[in-house]
């Protein structure tokens, strides 16, 4: 049985920070109800996980925060507007250059070397190739092998290097290491709660691995329609 309790990090607990983006009163269905009345706040230099069994939104909720679903009932607001009055073109401003989102799978360019998949995000956000960051997600030694003989672990860690390479304010990552041991989870989790740390960014994950859960500044669960806080 899934267990209730995961246990925040509360030396990751963001200060007086100022919120990034919130939502309010989120409903969405698809066949049928997926959540309703959700409420949600990033702040600055905050990491949010979502837990839920498969099928409960916890990724049509990351879409509709990420710029790319529409919710049914509710706002979600950005920069001061209401982030899906605001057209297709601000819209595709903010995921261009303010949203980086790791999806489930990878979504890289087959027949392309790492180094070229990366600097595409380069040249598509302005920011320079970060070699500092390559190196932590432990990839430096693949930027000449074409992605699509690397495993899917190392397919998994170019995909995020990819949307961390554009600097974005909020990462939103949906299983982000659902491809790696532990031991790399832990790892890709290290890099990305210390770019949220130092960029003032926020970080938004749905998971099903508690563990991961629990190196988030908060978690919550998605369940019979409601998001609830998990207490610690």
């Amino acid at each position: 049985m899934e267990s209730n309790i995961v246990r925040p990090d509360p030396r990751l607990k963001p200060t007086s920070a100022k919120s990034i983006m919130h939502a309010s009163s989120l409903s969405h269905a698809f066949d049928y109800p997926l959540f309703e009345n959700v409420d949600i706040n990033i702040h600055e230099r905050e990491s949010i996980a979502v837990l839920g069994v498969s099928g409960s939104g916890k990724s049509t909720l990351l879409h509709i925060l990420a710029t790319l679903l529409k919710p049914q009932h509710g706002e979600v607001i950005y920069d001061k507007g209401f982030m899906y009055e605001q057209g297709d073109k601000r819209l595709l401003d903010i995921r261009r250059n303010d949203i980086g989102i790791i999806f489930q799978s990878h979504y890289l360019f087959k027949g392309f070397t790492v180094q070229e998949n990366l600097e595409i995000s380069s040249l598509i956000s302005g920011q320079t190739l970060d070699m500092g960051l390559i190196k932590k997600l432990k990839i430096e030694d693949t930027l000449q092998q074409n992605v699509s003989d690397l495993s899917g672990g190392q397919q998994q860690r170019v995909s995020i290097a990819r949307v961390m390479l554009k600097k974005p304010k909020l990462i939103f990552a949906d299983e982000p290491t659902g491809n790696l041991d532990r031991q790399t989870a832990n790892d890709v989790m290290d890099v990305m709660l210390e770019y949220v740390t130092k960029h003032h960014a926020g970080l938004f994950i749905v998971t099903h691995d508690e563990k991961i859960a629990s190196r988030c500044n908060s978690a919550y669960r998605l369940q019979d329609k409601r998001l609830t806080a998990v207490i610690a």
